[in-house]
């Protein structure tokens, strides 16, 4: 058997058992060495998610994080709220859906920054949430955003961020 023939069969077979090495989220999770939160009830008259068809629209969400971003908090600890808020959306995202699997692929995503009136970073601090997105989904996990600064959020927040997911056809 020549080179070329043993290094077609290499890939053929490479290229056949790739999905066996591919990784379920919550397998990326705890490879990742992650655990997700218990899911808080509303603090008001709302749910946490609503369906509506194939789309999964979530509720905004924050950390257990305080504090104005550029003021009270660094950039970085604005970074490192909106990836806790990344645990706690995988948390919700889990609840509804049962099983991680179910996304499709991450639609839309609003990320608000409580951030000082002269704080501009607002894209790197959510980029906490983003990053941990890919981290754990993959290329479902890109998403289209918008990141904002607000003059305040509820009970002082670092962060809130909403998300609107696709799930993939139920196959029931």
């Amino acid at each position: 058997m020549n080179s070329k023939t043993l290094t077609g069969i290499v890939f053929f077979f490479a290229f056949l058992s790739f999905p066996l090495l591919a990784q379920t989220p919550e397998e990326k999770l705890k490879a990742l060495g992650l655990e997700l939160p218990e899911v808080s009830q509303p603090m008001a008259n709302y749910v946490k998610w609503k369906q509506v068809g194939n789309l999964l629209f979530l509720a905004g969400n924050g950390p257990d994080v305080y504090g104005k971003v550029g003021a009270d908090l660094s950039p970085e600890q604005g970074y490192e709220a909106a990836r806790l808020t990344g645990l706690e959306i995988i948390a919700v995202l889990k609840a509804a859906t049962g099983d991680l699997s179910r996304i499709k692929q991450f639609v839309k995503v609003l990320g608000m920054v409580n951030s000082a009136p002269d704080f501009t970073g607002h894209p790197r601090v959510i980029n906490g949430f983003s990053d941990l997105m890919v981290e754990v989904f993959g290329e479902k996990g890109k998403h289209a955003r918008s990141a904002v600064g607000v003059a305040a959020l509820p009970n002082d927040i670092a962060v809130e961020i909403e998300v609107i997911v696709e799930l993939e056809e139920n196959e029931e």
